[in-house]
């Protein structure tokens, strides 16, 4: 399925990688960082605002968290850049719009004014992603800077020691590999601590296993991270 086609059917992500990652509830993992977005997300329809903005660093769980609004909500997903090339009535069809990965650089701000507006108009829910809050984004349209300024903004902050042990372990399962403790303690110490950064060092990892066959060990990471 195209990208264009996720605003016309069930969420599908395109993702480089042999191996599904579940975008279910119940593999969302909770933890001090995403708390607040995690509760903004299940309080729907009680939102502060109708257009609300979660926003964190790449891979801190904005897509995943997203994806369980939309499921609830039934809710459309478009891909920020693809705003120019959509009919904004067909997009918020459902009254309920995911847009995801909205940037500051390159921004459409007047596709982007008029799908604000329209929601505005069918008292729709949307959802924006981004790594800045669009509240401070540099717009020139001033009634743009004006909506994005009331657009209040949960942050997704990086993942404190437990939760970060805790993806590993998910993510070494949605690829069918079995992690201890040991392990599991030696990337938390060693990585970057950060979901992108978790992500990476699973799939080197697993990859350089394969490479090598041999398991995936304590002994392999200190190779490989040190």
């Amino acid at each position: 399925m195209g990208e264009l086609g996720s605003l016309f059917g069930p969420r599908q992500l395109v993702l480089a990688l042999d191996h599904a990652v579940s975008f279910a509830r119940e593999d969302f993992l909770r933890g001090p960082s995403n708390a607040a977005a995690l509760t903004l997300v299940e309080r729907w329809p009680d939102w502060p605002n109708r257009v609300m903005a979660l926003v964190g660093p790449q891979g801190s769980g904005k897509s995943h968290l997203a994806a369980i609004w939309a499921e609830v909500a039934g809710a459309r997903v478009l891909a920020a850049k693809l705003m120019t090339e959509i009919d904004p009535p067909a997009a918020l069809a459902t009254g309920a719009l995911v847009v995801e990965d909205l940037e500051a650089n390159g921004l459409d701000e007047r596709a982007l004014f008029h799908l604000l507006n329209l929601a505005r108009e069918e008292d729709a829910f949307v959802l924006l992603t981004a790594r800045a809050a669009p509240a401070g984004f540099p717009v020139t349209i001033r009634d743009l800077h004006s909506r994005l300024r009331a657009v209040p903004s949960v942050a997704l902050t990086p993942p404190d020691d437990a939760l970060l042990r805790s993806l590993i372990v998910k993510l070494a399962a949605d690829r069918q590999l079995a992690v201890d403790e040991a392990l599991t303690n030696y990337l938390a110490n060693h990585i970057e601590r950060s979901f992108t950064a978790a992500h990476s060092a699973v799939v080197r990892l697993d990859e350089e296993a394969m490479r090598q066959h041999r398991p995936v060990t304590r002994a392999l990471a200190a190779e490989l991270f040190r």
